[in-house]
């Protein structure tokens, strides 16, 4: 488990984590949301003893990263595949981790072939791809065989093959009842492999919970009618007190608060041919977009556009650079 309490870091007189207060438990995934400049990357150095809290403290099982004897048997993370060092092969990058950590040098071939690097684990690293080296950046998490694993951005540069087996592991680890935080931009991919989200914006904490929940209380859910008789459902639905709404764009009708069960019970009482009853839901990215609309930092503006824009849009990347699980490594090991 990983526990954060009263998290708090300023880098002068920017507060970039504000007393930030939250459990990352085992057996689920967990992820990671906020816009660009929420604090994410500078929570997650802190976790790894890699920047200093202001004030506040984190615990991974109930102790300080750097006072884990040897770290990589209780958390791995992957923040910035690219600090392998370019110069050694994939298999050596490894196998000085383990050499660190006190892992035997067999674990070095397990992992590379989990990761699917077997065939390049002589060849050095700088050669590698963007998708080659996240692989090895996972292979290098994934080294002690932990009970806590942490990512950020594992899908990145990944064919679809890559992004299945990364979003299959990382739940199946979690299955197993392993602590699994991750971070990522990209909600398609995280509605597909989050079960709870912990949102950020401006530092703060905005959300702990389920992504059922979550989507749920930050989105509108209706029901979508089409008929070919349509004002005689609008009068069968009015005298049976449901609002509907109607959509001249899609020529529908959307009714809030109303299961869709009774919506088509009631229209076959009446003999009403419907084209369509559909449950409409919004998706995590439109719930995301909604909740953190007033956390977002950095706008763009389209070209000849003045003024606000219209929702959040991506900007500039946090101010703190991301740290290395092999810079967590060693300085754990200091």
């Amino acid at each position: 488990m990983i526990e954060l309490e009263g998290l708090t870091k300023r880098f002068g007189a920017k507060t970039a984590v504000d007393h930030l207060s939250f459990q990352v438990k085992p057996g689920v995934v967990t992820g990671f949301l906020g816009p660009n400049g929420a604090g994410k990357s500078t929570t997650m150095r802190m976790m790894l003893d890699l920047d200093n809290p202001t004030s506040g403290t984190v615990r991974i099982d109930g102790k300080h990263y750097r006072d884990l004897p040897e770290p990589l048997k209780y958390i791995g993370a992957l923040l910035d595949a690219k600090a392998m060092n370019g110069a050694r092969s994939a298999y050596n990058n490894l196998l000085c981790l383990a050499q660190s950590n006190r892992i035997p040098e067999s674990r070095v071939a397990e992992v590379l072939d989990l990761v699917g690097l077997t065939a390049v684990a002589k060849k050095k690293s700088k050669g590698f791809s963007l998708g080659m080296g996240q692989r090895l950046g996972i292979a290098a998490a994934l080294l002690g065989d932990p009970e806590i694993l942490m990512f950020d951005e594992p899908v990145n540069g990944l064919d679809p093959e890559g992004i299945l087996w990364i979003r299959n592991l990382m739940k199946g680890l979690a299955s197993e009842g392993r602590t699994i935080f991750v971070s990522s931009h990209l909600m398609s991919e995280m509605a597909l492999t989050a079960d709870h989200l912990v949102v950020i914006g401006q530092g703060k904490l905005l959300a702990d919970l389920s992504m059922a929940d979550f989507i749920q209380q930050n989105s509108r859910s209706f029901v979508r009618l089409r008929s070919p008789q349509q004002e005689r459902l609008k009068d069968v639905l009015h005298e049976a007190g449901i609002t509907a709404i109607s959509v001249p764009a899609t020529g529908a009708l959307e009714i809030d608060g109303v299961e869709s069960e009774r919506l088509g019970e009631l229209a076959a009482q009446h003999q009403i041919v419907l084209h369509e009853l559909s449950p409409q839901r919004a998706s995590l990215e439109e719930a995301f977009m909604r909740m953190t609309a007033d956390s977002v930092e950095y706008h763009a503006h389209a070209p000849g556009v003045s003024g606000p824009p219209a929702g959040p849009t991506p900007g500039p990347v946090d101010a703190a650079a991301w740290g290395a699980g092999f810079d967590a490594t060693r300085k754990g090991g200091e």
